[in-house]
């Protein structure tokens, strides 16, 4: 018996040292795609300031649809008169995303200028706990995103999108389902997956 059990244990470490390098790998792309994400939002920060504070959640549901939406306008085309790419657009998802999360907690919009500092300070709040999710969810899925097509992303995008509508419909109450931070938490990181199987060459435009 205690022979069966220490096997056991052994087979146990074995399966969490074999998950170590893929999830080493992917938290170095998920860093990676961040920074790039996380750069623009700075710099636009720098120049515009944050007018962003002035948005309503619907606001920003309908800045990400219409990212998302175009992406899929792309997909099925496959043309584009636009010069921004589709990678660009998940880049503006994911910042936008941000965007809804911190306004979430603000409460209050306004039009006062936050200081870049205490800007970057939040994005890195809400990407830490968006990342956790993202790894929670990894171990339990055993990172099946990677199997995931650039169009279920973007549908999925747009699911979450309309759930945030109802759940505005329904004073931001929800019954039994996740409230409108998952679901921002959620957006953020379906980018995130296609921006990085994107920079592998995968599902690219």
């Amino acid at each position: 018996m205690l022979s069966l059990h220490l096997n056991g244990k052994i087979e146990q470490l074995k399966l969490k040292i074999a998950e170590i390098p893929v999830m080493s790998t992917t938290n170095q792309q998920y860093n990676e795609a961040i920074q790039l994400c996380k750069e623009i939002f700075i710099k636009k920060t720098k120049d515009y300031g944050t007018s962003w504070r002035v948005l309503r959640t619907i606001s920003i549901i309908d800045q990400i649809f219409i990212k998302a939406q175009r992406i899929k306008n792309i997909q099925q085309t496959g043309n584009q008169l636009v010069s921004d790419d589709i990678n660009s657009e998940f880049k503006g998802m994911v910042n936008y995303g941000v965007i809804g999360l911190i306004q979430l907690d603000l409460k209050r919009e306004s039009v006062e200028d936050l200081p870049v500092d205490k800007v970057e300070n939040w994005y890195n709040i809400k990407i830490e706990i968006a990342q956790k999710t993202m790894h929670d969810k990894n171990h339990d899925y055993g990172e099946a995103w990677r199997d995931m097509s650039q169009e279920s992303f973007v549908d999925l995008i747009l699911m979450k999108l309309l759930r945030v509508k109802q759940i505005l419909v329904n004073d931001g109450k929800t019954l039994i389902s996740e409230g409108i931070d998952a679901n921002f938490i959620d957006i953020i990181n379906y980018s995130v997956f296609a921006l990085i199987l994107i920079n592998e060459g995968k599902h690219s435009e």
